[in-house]
């Protein structure tokens, strides 16, 4: 069983930054696609970025010339700089993984994240 464990949130002031990390822990298991998504309160969740294991990155349109997210090995990160109050939400890692002939997509149990105005 792969699990993905996300850390990094916190609190910041607007215009601060952090850094997200999401790494995939198991064994016998490839990962194809890696992503990040958030879920403010009272909203659904939302893709804010993705990767691709081609190295296509999209992002969303709020976070553009903001976020980067980069991956090394089996860590995917979320550099999240120039913050405002609207990017609050819980993060969540997504991984699209291949463990042999199974292809399953994993969720990380989530990291908060306030930005203060």
């Amino acid at each position: 069983q792969v699990q993905l464990v996300e850390s990094g949130g916190g609190l910041v002031q607007a215009g601060g930054s952090l850094r997200l990390s999401c790494v995939a822990s198991g064994s016998d298991f490839s990962i194809n696609n890696m992503a990040w998504y958030r879920q403010a309160r009272g909203k659904q969740r939302e893709l804010v970025a993705s990767l691709t294991s081609g190295g296509n990155r999209n992002y969303a349109d709020s976070v553009k010339g903001r976020f980067i997210i980069s991956r090394a090995g089996k860590t995917v990160y979320l550099q999240m700089n120039s913050l405002k109050p609207e990017d609050t939400a819980v993060y969540y890692c997504n991984a699209d993984i291949q463990t042999g002939p199974r292809r399953v997509v994993s969720w990380g149990q989530g990291t908060q994240v306030t930005v203060s105005s």
